[in-house]
């Protein structure tokens, strides 16, 4: 297994919470490269298609790499995942394609956390609470930025994140 601690795979979930505020640019200017599976491509349904062709202009400019789950070790793990029927096939993939070549984890979803740290407890994940705080860290973003993103999410989009303010995590670290 490849030690490939620079790179993140990203879940639909926590890539749709960018592309819902327009905000890829900062995924291109992190650290770390993002990689999608092509299961997680096509969860960005033809029912999204702003979100959809955004998607594939990241793709083409390089934001994201797209990996097809094609090594037999991967497919083997995406096979008993996708068989138990608890998580989807991007949350599979993107299991699959993290542990095997020993990817970081960016997923939000509790059950799918939860089957990939049954597979490997070593398997570092990543939410996107996480994520906006090594962007502020990295100087992408101001806190005051990030917790009007963070607003947006919770008033707009559905997803709320368990703190007042990104201050609050800083200051704890």
């Amino acid at each position: 297994m490849p030690n490939s601690p620079l790179i993140i795979i990203a879940d639909t979930n926590v890539l749709i919470n960018f592309l819902r505020i327009d905000r890829l640019d900062l995924i291109a200017r992190h650290s770390h490269q993002f990689v999608i599976t092509e299961h997680v491509r096509e969860e960005i349904t033809e029912d999204h298609p702003v979100q959809r062709h955004m998607l594939q202009k990241a793709i083409e400019d390089g934001i994201f790499e797209e990996k097809v789950v094609n090594a037999l070790d991967e497919l083997q793990l995406f096979g008993n995942l996708i068989s138990e029927g608890r998580i989807g096939s991007g949350e599979c993939s993107a299991i699959a394609c993290a542990v095997c070549n020993s990817y970081k984890l960016a997923i939000d979803d509790k059950r799918a956390i939860k089957e990939a740290h049954k597979v490997s407890a070593a398997l570092e994940i990543i939410g996107t609470q996480e994520l906006m705080v090594s962007m502020i860290s990295e100087r992408l973003l101001k806190i005051d930025e990030a917790d009007e993103i963070k607003n947006a999410w919770e008033s707009e989009h559905r997803f709320k994140l368990k703190i007042s303010s990104f201050r609050d995590v800083l200051d704890s670290e």
